[in-house]
């Protein structure tokens, strides 16, 4: 069983315990991180494909330590002119912690009212387009006659 989720602009494949790094998170180490961006789902008995993400289905993760990478060096020089620079820099990121992948369906309840609002606001604009219509219609047909 596994995941392709996307976080933080960037796609991870997540199995049962797995671990992986991530960009740093501003959590403390113990907190949870729930991921809702889920774009392949694959339970060995059925796979889902998300348009772009799967919808009502969420990952909760685990913090498990904060760190930097190993330091890359940046060295910048210009032939026979004297000029170089050397800097290093130290990306951070973290750890978090997958326990058993289950699917938690999110709560729709404020899903099912903005679309219960937006049907009623569409059909409210297609009876004045039908309106408008019919009285340009008639409109037009007068000025034929005369």
């Amino acid at each position: 069983m596994y995941a392709l989720i996307e976080f933080a602009g960037k796609q991870f494949k997540v199995e049962d315990g797995a671990k992986i790094k991530v960009p740093y998170l501003s959590g403390k180490v113990g907190d949870k991180v729930t991921i809702d961006k889920v774009l392949y789902f694959d339970n060995d008995k059925e796979k889902v494909v998300g348009t772009p993400h799967v919808k009502n289905l969420s990952f909760d993760a685990k913090i498990v330590e904060h760190g930097r990478e190993k330091k890359v060096v940046v060295f910048k020089f210009k032939r026979r002119k004297g000029y170089q620079r050397k800097n290093g820099h130290k990306q951070p990121f973290s750890l978090i912690e997958f326990g058993k992948l289950t699917s938690k369906t999110k709560t729709t309840s404020t899903a099912k009212k903005t679309t219960a609002k937006a049907k009623t606001t569409s059909t409210a604009k297609k009876t004045t387009a039908k309106a408008k219509t019919t009285s340009t219609a008639k409109k037009t047909s007068t000025k034929k006659e005369k």
